[in-house]
Formats: C-alpha cells, sequence, structure tokens
C-alpha cells in the first residue's frame, strides 16, 4: 500500500469517517454523496442522498476503497461495484457504440480531499479498490477515465487519471472521449 496511508472499506465500521470526509467538503459535487452513479431516482435533496448511501453501505450495496491518512482521517475514495450496483458511467453513448466484453466490477468515482490533492491518495484509493475486489472474487475490472500526459495541470477529474489505473495493471480498450479511455483489468481473486 502507498505510504503513508491505509485503506479500509466502505462499511458501517467506517461509514463516520466516510460521511465526515463528505461533509468537510461541501456533500461533494453539490451533494452527490456519491450516490449518482447509482442511479436511484427521487433523490432530490444532499439530505435524500445522504440517506441512501448510509441505507446503501448498510445494506452492502455500496462499495469503497476508504483511504486515510496518518492520523486516522479520511483523505479520499474509490467507489467500486457490480454495473448493476453502478449503472451510471460517464460517456454511455460512446462506450455502448461498441461495448467492452462485460465487466464484473467498476470503478467509477475517485475522489479526494481538496486540500490534500497531488499527494498520492487517489492512486492508493485504486490500489486498495483492486485488493477489495481481488478479496471479493476478482473478475473483470473496468473504468473511464482521462489521459493527462502532456497535458499540463488537467481540469477536476471525477476519477484517478488513466495512467494511475495504469500503473495499477489496467490497459487502454479503447478512446471514448477526446482524452478518455475506457481501462480494463482481469482480477485473479486473492
Amino acid at each position: 500500500m502507498t505510504e503513508p496511508y491505509t485503506v479500509r472499506a466502505l462499511d458501517a465500521s467506517t461509514w463516520d469517517a466516510f460521511a465526515e470526509l463528505v461533509e468537510r467538503n461541501g456533500g461533494v459535487m453539490g451533494g452527490c454523496w456519491c450516490q449518482n452513479n447509482h442511479r436511484q431516482p427521487g433523490l432530490d435533496s444532499p439530505e435524500a442522498k445522504r440517506a441512501a448511501k448510509q441505507e446503501r453501505v448498510r445494506t452492502d450495496r455500496a462499495h469503497a476503497a476508504l483511504v486515510f491518512d496518518a492520523d486516522g482521517l479520511a483523505q479520499g475514495w474509490a467507489q467500486y461495484g457490480s454495473p448493476e450496483e453502478l449503472p451510471g458511467m460517464t460517456h454511455r453513448h460512446a462506450y455502448e457504440q461498441d461495448p467492452p466484453p462485460r465487466a464484473d466490477w467498476r470503478i467509477i468515482c475517485v475522489f479526494v480531499d481538496k486540500k490534500h490533492r497531488r499527494q498520492g491518495i487517489a492512486r492508493a484509493a485504486v490500489e486498495g479498490a483492486v485488493e477489495l475486489i481481488a478479496a471479493a472474487g476478482g473478475g473483470r475490472i473496468e473504468a473511464i477515465s482521462q489521459a493527462t500526459a502532456g497535458r499540463g495541470r488537467a481540469p477536476f477529474l471525477f476519477s484517478a487519471t488513466v495512467e494511475v489505473f495504469e500503473q495499477n495493471g489496467f490497459e487502454r480498450v479503447r478512446q471514448v472521449g477526446k482524452h478518455s479511455w475506457i481501462l480494463s483489468r482481469v482480477l485473479d481473486p486473492a
């Protein structure tokens, strides 16, 4: 694991740390609570999204690798789950024109506290998600992200960069946007 971080699964025991991180960052993306990719209808307010996310975590229907710093504070996460759990994705139209082999898992959202970006937390989150997926049986994992090499400072991303995924064994499948790629990795069970 990337030092000085530790990664733990998002579950009932880590919910409070996750909630504190989200609240510290204004609900994340205007109150998303990392709930938007679940595509659950009827969640019109940040409070409703928070309650729905907590219920999903409590019932093992929401997964994330939660990254903790040396002081024990959560500073980021990588959300992962099955395609049924996370049907939302960027570049859906381009993805569906020529879909890759069906994935068992998706890594959809990688978030880092705004005061702790560019410190390796996204890398630790992706690495942790891969380890948690392996422990859950492995399989084909997909992600969609942006390549940033040679672009200078990239815009805000909803995921880790293509390069971070490649450092974790992912390969580019095909391009779905100007800088966006479908990435994939087949992972053996741990």
